[in-house]
């Protein structure tokens, strides 16, 4: 394996919510979102968040309508950048809600918590051989950032 993919969602403060999901690094990231949901959900419920009519935002590779679904189905609006895959005419249908607005930001604190990733020396350049303690480490990378958040208010 050469590396590895990670599904992690970030709140707009940068903090980690839920636990994520990884798969050697030739997989797809999409069909992983089907998967993480479930568990950003059951995280959630124990920390007594309700993410009922919360957006969802995401890049346009999550733009699938099985994604779009398991997100509507969770009571979540995705707002997914639509990826037109080389078409040169628009789709027929309902237009998919996306605010371009709530995606830069996304973006902004996606790209922030990254970084804070990267601060942590033995997650940027990867020493294990074991991806259970690759992602042990990561794990607590992810802790350490909330801590910060919770220790600054």
């Amino acid at each position: 394996m050469k590396g590895d993919k990670i599904v992690a969602f970030c709140d707009r403060h940068c903090n980690v919510l839920a636990p994520f999901v990884s798969a050697p690094g030739n997989k797809n990231e999409s069909p992983l979102l089907r998967e993480a949901l479930p568990k950003l959900i059951r995280t959630a419920s124990a920390v007594g968040l309700d993410l009922k009519d919360t957006i969802v935002s995401l890049d346009g590779v999550y733009n699938s309508k099985g994604n779009r679904k398991a997100i509507f189905n969770r009571g979540m609006i995705p707002n997914i950048n639509l990826n037109s895959r080389n078409r040169k005419k628009f789709k027929r249908g309902r237009k998919r809600f996306f605010d371009a607005n709530i995606f830069k930001k996304r973006f902004n604190t996606i790209e922030r918590a990254f970084g804070w990733e990267d601060k942590f020396r033995r997650l940027l350049l990867r020493f294990e051989q074991i991806s259970e303690l690759h992602y042990a480490f990561k794990l607590l990378a992810y802790t350490l950032i909330n801590l910060g958040h919770f220790f600054k208010a």
